[in-house]
């Protein structure tokens, strides 16, 4: 058994490569051997998004505060709320992210696949995102 303790593991900012506004991600669980599932928990700024991406194995994201959005290719926008939990298809391209007014935070957990979880993608582009707000005050 191991306990990992609030607070333990630090905060970090997410890459401006592959997100857009203000992210932090704070660790929950990393992957280890034998296991290829990592956990973290991610507060999304008002605005603030991914990029396009996909997970070799798919991925769940269990929304814990605020509201978001969440998009797969060709697919229309949804919004997500607090106690959501959205499941994406192994390799469906997608993004996530708070609403234009209002913080979001999730979990998300991934497997990964030769130490990757994820393939970044092209950003989300301010238009595709504006869709959002055309959607009702996201």
């Amino acid at each position: 058994m191991q306990i990992r303790q609030a607070g333990s593991q630090a905060s970090m900012r997410a890459p401006a490569e592959y997100f857009t506004g203000t992210v932090r991600i704070d660790p929950l669980f990393p992957a280890t051997d034998p296991s290829r599932v990592a956990g973290n928990h991610v507060t999304f700024e008002p605005g603030a998004r991914t990029a396009w991406h996909t997970h070799p194995f798919g991925q769940t994201l269990i929304v814990t505060s605020g509201r978001g959005c969440v998009q797969r290719w060709d697919g229309p926008i949804e919004d997500i709320r607090p106690g959501d939990v959205v499941s994406f298809e192994p390799g469906e391209k997608h993004w996530h992210g708070a609403s234009q007014q209002t913080a979001m935070s999730h979990i998300a957990i991934q497997e990964a696949l030769n130490g990757s979880p994820v393939e970044w993608m092209e950003k989300v582009s301010d238009e595709q995102y504006g869709a959002a707000a055309a959607n009702g005050d996201r």
